[in-house]
């Protein structure tokens, strides 16, 4: 895995430079791109992946009989943690590209759930959330699904207390996701999607977080890691605030990157707000502008146009004003205060 890590790295870092060079741009550049995207996104997966291999191996687990279990386990935990990222991507960024394919989040998350198909649960549960959430609208049974699973994790009994306890633990914070996530689709959000402005309530952060948080329990649960941790005396107090913890950490990273993504590079001038018009709109001044080069804003184009006026206008325009002003300033009222008695009749008499 080592290795497939060093040479998508250099593959990466290849293609990067290529692309800022701007070379080739009619026949090879439009081929570069999407796959140093696509390179791009799997980052996150591949670095995933290796970090759960090195703590198996460092461990010295997943060996033998246990293979399958450590398996299912890490799998499973991953996923929810996966789950967890995407919904923190959707609720930053995600708004305006649900609006165009006027879909609902739901109906993704029932497709997935579907086709995952953990059990009887999930797989008729899913197509239920499928059909509720046709033509954009909300529902409630992904939540729901996820709320029951985490019901019959917190009763799985298991072989040690400690066992237990994180299982339960487990199960309760995938509760605390589920019932979360009902209270924010049908009070805080009121059946609507969430705003494309990118405007994310604190109350909308409680979902996934709880997500990572049953994630990581569920990956700390295998019964090689239980026994270890048995064995030197760890109590399930303990270990769950260690728990608590790496999650805290892994959702730092989650929202960091987010963010990371959306203020910065030729995103940054997305994010800022506008007056609602075209004012801090982003245009280009060509059509290959659109894939990659540099964004100009409007404001900027229009003091650059304005300052160019006037130096083009130069001292003339500013002598000729002068004279229109001071021609104004001589100019006489005629039946007003300004009345003159030229001739010397006394007042009152004016031309």
């Amino acid at each position: 895995m080592a290795k497939i890590l060093t040479w998508t790295m250099i593959t990466q870092a290849a293609l990067g430079i290529f692309l800022k060079l701007h070379v080739m741009e009619r026949n090879v550049r439009p081929w570069v791109v999407p796959f140093h995207s696509v390179i791009g996104k799997t980052f996150p997966v591949l670095g995933w992946t290796q970090i759960m291999f090195g703590v198996a191996t460092a461990l010295d687990f997943c060996r033998g009989g246990n293979l399958g279990q450590c398996t299912a386990h890490y799998i499973m935990g991953s996923a929810f943690i996966g789950y967890a990222a995407i919904l923190v991507i959707m609720l930053n960024l995600g708004g305006k590209w649900l609006e165009r394919k006027k879909c609902s989040q739901e109906m993704l998350d029932s497709s997935v759930i579907t086709a995952w198909g953990i059990g009887v649960l999930w797989w008729a549960g899913g197509m239920l959330g499928i059909f509720l959430s046709r033509k954009g609208k909300r529902s409630f049974v992904p939540a729901v699904i996820i709320l029951m699973t985490g019901w019959g994790m917190s009763a799985h009994e298991q072989a040690l207390m400690i066992s237990s306890k994180i299982h339960g633990l487990f199960g309760y914070a995938l509760m605390g996701a589920g019932a979360l996530r009902v209270v924010e689709i049908c009070f805080v959000l009121n059946d609507q999607p969430t705003p494309s402005s990118g405007h994310v309530r604190i109350f909308q952060h409680l979902p996934p977080y709880l997500l990572v948080l049953g994630g990581t329990l569920f990956i700390s649960a295998t019964d090689e890691e239980m026994h270890n941790a048995d064995n030197l005396g760890i109590d399930h107090v303990t270990y769950a605030l260690f728990d608590f913890s790496l999650s805290f950490l892994i959702y730092l990273t989650i929202t960091f990157l987010v963010h990371l993504y959306s203020n910065s590079g030729r995103n940054s001038l997305e994010s800022r707000d506008g007056d609602g018009g075209e004012r801090g709109r982003e245009t280009f001044d060509s059509e290959h502008e659109g894939h990659g080069y540099a964004k100009v804003s409007t404001d900027d184009r229009r003091s650059g146009e304005r300052r160019r006026g006037e130096a083009e206008d130069g001292p003339e325009a500013f002598e000729l004003e002068e004279r229109e002003s001071s021609n104004e300033s001589e100019a006489v009222k005629i039946g007003g205060e300004d009345e003159v008695d030229w001739i010397g009749r006394g007042p009152g008499v004016s031309l």
